[in-house]
């Protein structure tokens, strides 16, 4: 039987573990605002492009390494959420060669890494190699990860240098300082406004539009003056006028002409036709008698008014 007083401290165990993962879920968001706020500022005032370049000291990959923050490509794209490519110097790998044994698993790890080109014939510090790298503008933008304290603090006052660090199992890209921020506006307001070279290029570009539209209002004042005739010949063509033909009446308007000889005309078409004779229509009365079903009363009546016309002619 389960005692009341342990179901109410499992209670509270689980009440616990709930609010903890939800500050934890609100750190992690908080923390993925600024790292894109920060990234927003030094892609569109320095020129950073994907995929970043992180530049490493020995510091930095002992730290990953007893941390067992592995594989580090990983972790860092995580933390700048784009692809990234990770870079050492020969110098750091003299300086953790000469560390001993104990670094032996951070040289191993170091040397799978790209190196970044330095012009040194003997190994200097790697502090002092890397800062020679970065030089004063950060021409290759690079990303800059390293534990050294007095090394993050050099590279803060230097603009368009993210420094990346570690604390325990976790990452984290350095706030952008005031200085920084500064410089920043001031780029934005040199962008803004033309420079002496983009305002002489503008000027001469301004003149040779202006030259060839007074050449081409030229031309087409030309082309308006001058007389043009029929077919494009530049011919002045004299007026001429058509005069117009009298006409007589449209014949279908008209009326025709009456005979005067002929008093009582008769059609055209009754001359054409001929009257039937008496066997005719004895005939075609048989076939109307046999016929008679098949025709309608219309016809029928026509054929015995035709009967009757044959037989007063006739008969009477």
């Amino acid at each position: 039987m389960v005692m009341p007083e342990l179901v109410v401290v499992s209670v509270e165990l689980a009440f616990i573990d709930h609010e903890n993962e939800k500050t934890f879920n609100c750190m992690r968001l908080k923390k993925q605002r600024r790292v894109r706020k920060s990234l927003r500022l030094y892609v569109t005032c320095f020129g950073f492009r994907k995929p970043f370049k992180v530049l490493c000291d020995g510091t930095f990959v002992h730290h990953l390494l007893v941390n067992r923050i592995v594989p580090a490509d990983d972790a860092l794209t995580n933390l700048l959420g784009a692809p990234v490519k990770l870079f050492t110097t020969r110098c750091v790998l003299a300086e953790l060669k000469r560390l001993g044994q104990a670094y032996s698993e951070s040289l191993d790890a170091a040397n799978n890494l790209m190196i970044a080109r330095c012009e040194h014939e003997k190994p200097k510090a790697a502090d002092a190699c890397i800062a020679e790298i970065i030089g004063e503008t950060n021409s290759e933008h690079f990303f800059v990860a390293s534990q050294d304290g007095d090394l993050r603090k050099k590279f803060k006052e230097i603009h368009g240098v993210p420094i990346i660090f570690a604390l325990r199992n976790a990452l984290f890209l350095e706030p952008i300082s005031a200085t920084q921020r500064e410089h920043a506006k001031t780029l934005d307001k040199e962008r803004s406004h033309m420079s002496e070279r983009e305002q002489n290029v503008l000027k001469e570009r301004v003149k040779n539009i202006k030259e060839e539209i007074g050449d081409q209002n030229l031309s087409v004042q030309a082309f308006k003056n001058t007389p043009k005739g029929k077919n494009g010949m530049w011919v002045k063509d004299t007026v001429q006028f058509k005069r117009k033909k009298v006409k007589g009446p449209n014949p279908l308007s008209c009326k025709k002409k009456k005979n005067p000889l002929n008093k009582n005309p008769v059609p055209a078409k009754a001359l054409d036709e001929k009257e039937p004779t008496a066997r005719e229509m004895e005939a075609s009365e048989r076939s109307g008698e046999r016929g008679s079903k098949r025709l309608g009363k219309g016809r029928r009546e026509g054929r015995r008014k035709i009967w009757r016309r044959v037989e007063e002619r006739e008969f009477g």
